[in-house]
């Protein structure tokens, strides 16, 4: 397994080719990037983008949504998967909102995780995107690189890879880190045919170097 240096140095080539690796949701306000993120949820980030303009524009704030009908919001987001559950989780976040927190979208991994729809990957990616609080969040793409390259063991649960990144990488690198991670993931180690023979980090990827 990695070091905690080797680890935070291949993050470091993967920001050299990803320098600008970010987040592809439409930035907004908290409280719309929040769903958005609920929104995303096996479902790509393009077809979230595509949707939200029309759904944030009828439902400005949580008050709007709270009071909102499930089949209306519905007739926004049909064309992502799972959209019943989703408009469920949004008009129940919304309602939880305003009962509990005044409309305000909370700063605490607790309490954002005491939001229907709202889990610890939505919750660390609300905080690091709205607030500038430092958390690893841990996608698909950030679990198989992590697998493969060997900063985790093979059999890691998601919650044992966020703590171990959480260990190896300084925190001032996890919000940039987990961004890097999921390009890496998207466009060069991605789990059908990743591209092995032109990868930097090749000579610490076992698997790798078994396709090449």
């Amino acid at each position: 397994m990695l070091s905690s240096e080797e680890t935070t140095h291949a993050i470091e080539v993967m920001g050299e080719m990803f320098p600008n690796a970010t987040t592809s949701l439409t930035k907004t306000d908290p409280y719309h990037f929040m769903l958005s993120v609920i929104l995303s949820a096996q479902t790509t980030d393009k077809a979230v983008n595509l949707i939200t303009p029309a759904l944030f524009e009828r439902y400005k704030d949580p008050v709007d949504l709270a009071n909102a009908s499930q089949a209306e919001v519905e007739s926004y987001i049909k064309t992502i998967g799972l959209y019943r559950n989703k408009a469920r989780f949004l008009i129940k976040c919304s309602q939880e909102l305003v009962e509990r927190f005044d409309g305000v979208v909370p700063k605490t991994r607790k309490e954002l995780m005491s939001l229907s729809g709202v889990g610890r990957k939505t919750a660390d990616v609300v905080l690091a995107e709205c607030f500038g609080i430092p958390a690893f969040a841990v996608d698909t793409h950030v679990s198989r690189v992590a697998k493969r390259l060997g900063m985790v063991p093979a059999d890691s649960d998601v919650l044992t890879i966020e703590k171990i990144l959480m260990q190896k990488v300084p925190q001032d690198l996890w919000i940039k880190g987990h961004h890097r991670m999921i390009f890496w993931g998207r466009y060069q180690c991605m789990a059908r045919n990743p591209k092995c023979s032109s990868c930097p980090l090749l000579d610490i990827c076992p698997e790798g170097r078994s396709r090449v």
